[in-house]
């Protein structure tokens, strides 16, 4: 057995890694996108598939975001026959996630579109949690898969992979992106009975995120400053999972208000202004089955957390230019929750690019910013006053710059290192990936002298 990694080797995106079982035998887990600086070669290829796929009889999706699933169109390109496996709420997102990719980097021939994905769907394999699968294979050897919840987006997986052969079974598991306990909506990530060898998410693995109640908190105080000056909350957000936790949160807020007679909140309004974004919210207000305790909750209180009356929804191109003009030229408070997240295209842009500029608008990061995009220039240049170019313009910074760190939907140090306490069987061995060489040795550190465990960061 052996490991190859594809991609978030030195990094944090273009998630591929292949577990090989023999010479004729390997399956992928996941076939992501690199992004921002990590485009570069020193962390990986371009998007096409530049190894071979003779052997590969799978793919395994751990979720549907794009540096985990972005390559997908490329595989399929590249003669990739085999099954994708992934759990039920992530076959239903993965269409309109693929769709939109085309649509920005390919085409938006509609026709071409819906082939491709009537193409993807015949590949998919939807797994229920919990529920052992076999995987088809050449010769002796025999592979199954089950699915965990991760916690981190819905549909999200950690994968365990049984390898049989030569009368010995050996137990590897791939985290994927694990998720931060308390997450809106989401069930917190399941613990593993264990594994022989665990491949590792590191993103955060060197730092704490701050409690829940402390980013509520801040963005509650940042809203209260767009009200009583009129300025423009700018909010980049993943499609997602992340939008769809931060229109969780402001229901939160707004419903607090209105209990404590804050009137004037009632007329504030929230843009959601990302098309794919929208459509994603739609999709999870039907996947009500896998919400967490909490979500339920209120809707037996009658609340609609993600759907409340001062939700506004920006559908067409031309709508979304009208807005973008609405709040330039005129003072009023508002909240823009659009994508990309990083800044590196999409509708926020046209934002940034109107409004960065001026002393009345905040911008809120509530996402990990990879190096060398925009989201990253503006989160580290904003504060000291410095500049961003946006589409070849130069644009001054005059803007508030906040981070609230609390939102990842990231595990962090705390919560990676419980993952693997929590485990009966400990690994033999961890194998350290997606994550910044800084996260991955201090991650690795903790982990050798908690647990005793050889842990490796590959290069």
């Amino acid at each position: 057995m052996e490991i190859i990694h594809h991609g978030a080797v030195n990094g944090v995106t273009g998630s591929c890694h292949e577990l090989v079982i023999d010479s004729n035998n390997s399956v992928l887990v996941d076939c992501g996108l690199f992004q921002g600086a990590e485009t570069d070669s020193q962390y990986g290829s371009g998007p096409e598939i530049d190894f071979p796929l003779r052997r590969v009889k799978a793919l395994v999706l751990t979720h549907v975001h794009i540096d985990h699933c972005g390559r997908i169109p490329y595989l399929l390109a590249a003669g990739f026959k085999g099954p994708i496996y992934c759990s039920h709420p992530s076959a239903k997102l993965l269409p309109l996630v693929m769709a939109d990719a085309l649509k920005v980097s390919f085409t938006r021939d509609r026709q071409l579109i819906n082939d491709f994905i009537e193409r993807l769907q015949e590949h998919l394999v939807p797994m229920d949690y919990h529920r052992s699968l076999p995987i088809p294979l050449s010769g002796s050897s025999e592979l199954s898969l089950s699915l965990s919840r991760a916690g981190h987006i819905f549909g999200s997986a950690f994968v365990t992979f049984k390898i049989r052969g030569n009368k010995r079974v050996e137990s590897v598991l791939f985290s994927g992106d694990l998720g931060a306990p308390y997450t809106p909506l989401l069930p917190a990530p399941e613990k593993s009975y264990g594994c022989d060898t665990l491949i590792l998410e590191s993103t955060y693995g060197d730092r704490i995120h701050p409690p829940r109640r402390n980013r509520s908190l801040q963005l509650e105080k940042i809203l209260e400053k767009a009200l009583q000056n009129g300025g423009t909350a700018l909010i980049p957000a993943f499609s997602i999972g992340r939008t769809q936790e931060i229109l969780y949160e402001l229901e939160t807020i707004l419903y607090r208000r209105k209990k404590k007679g804050g009137n004037s909140w009632m007329e504030l309004p929230i843009i959601l202004d990302s098309p794919l974004a929208g459509k994603v919210t739609e999709i999870y207000k039907t996947l009500k089955p896998w919400w967490d305790k909490e979500a339920h909750a209120r809707l037996r209180q009658g609340r609609h957390p993600l759907c409340f009356d001062q939700l506004q929804i920006v559908e067409s191109h031309h709508s979304h230019e009208n807005m973008v003009q609405k709040l330039t030229d005129s003072r009023g408070p508002a909240v823009v929750i659009a994508a990309s997240g990083m800044c590196t295209g999409g509708r926020i842009v046209n934002y940034l690019r109107a409004l960065l500029n001026d002393p009345l608008t905040d911008v809120l990061f509530v996402g990990y910013q990879a190096k060398g995009t925009a989201g990253c220039d503006i989160q580290h240049y904003g504060p000291k006053g410095g500049y961003v170019m946006l589409d070849g313009q130069r644009i001054t910074i005059k803007a508030g710059v906040h981070t609230l760190a609390g939102y990842s939907a990231h595990a962090d140090q705390a919560n990676l290192l419980s993952f693997v306490r929590r485990m009966r069987k400990k690994p033999k061995k961890i194998i350290l990936v997606h994550g910044d060489t800084e996260a991955k040795e201090i991650l690795a550190d903790k982990l050798r002298k908690e647990f005793a465990i050889s842990t490796e960061i590959p290069s």
